[in-house]
């Protein structure tokens, strides 16, 4: 059976979670990392030498890097409507699920871990604003692009870009910090909490 390993408040572990949950794929899950069994250990770091969660295993297959995970999974299972066969389909899905990978994640990084994780070492006030600002100027992005199609991330259909980005629209919209309106996103937002599985694994009061 696929063993997931990694604990499920990781924004990161509940992308392949939710994932799991849309395709009804049985998995097994441990839990790993902070206030669970420690990924600094030998047995965790012959898996992953980053000492990061998620990683997957299926018997001598290992895989770690969230947004890997999920496009092996979708490919594994068959699932073009979650990640497209045909080249330009499945490159703009690609190109979202990378863009939240970089771009987004580097915006928000300073804000969340002084405002939510409360870092001792994340209390400069002009970093901090800094990092609002470029935090609502990617999320700005988004929205453009989700008035443009009127429905998902990518295009027409919910793909793997939606789970990804869902989970950083729910930390973003978690955050407590000044946010600007954006319409397209709030509804596709409320698309997505239409699916039981993003109400179990993304919007389940862990930002």
């Amino acid at each position: 059976m696929l063993k997931l390993l990694g604990k499920s408040s990781s924004i990161n572990v509940r992308k392949v979670l939710w994932l799991c949950a849309e395709m009804q794929l049985a998995i097994e899950h441990e839990e790993w990392g902070t206030g669970f069994r420690s990924t600094q250990t030998a047995e965790f770091l012959a898996l992953n030498p980053n000492a990061m969660v998620p990683v997957i295993q299926e018997g001598s297959f290992v895989l770690w890097e969230s947004n890997t995970i999920c496009r092996y999974l979708a490919g594994r299972e068959g699932r073009v409507d979650l990640l497209p066969a045909m080249p330009a389909e499945r490159a703009r899905v690609e190109q979202w699920m990378d863009w939240q990978a970089t771009e987004l994640n580097n915006a928000w990084r300073y804000a969340f871990m002084s405002l939510v994780r409360k870092s001792p070492v994340h209390a400069d006030a002009k970093s901090l604003s800094a990092s609002v600002a470029e935090w609502n100027r990617h999320m700005a992005i988004l929205d453009a692009q989700l008035a443009k199609t009127n429905a998902y991330a990518a295009g027409d259909g919910f793909t793997l870009a939606d789970i990804v980005l869902g989970l950083s629209a729910n930390r973003w919209l978690m955050t407590p910090m000044e946010r600007p309106a954006l319409p397209a996103l709030a509804a596709w937002f409320e698309r997505l909490c239409q699916r039981p599985a993003f109400l179990l694994h993304g919007k389940n009061g862990t930002p």
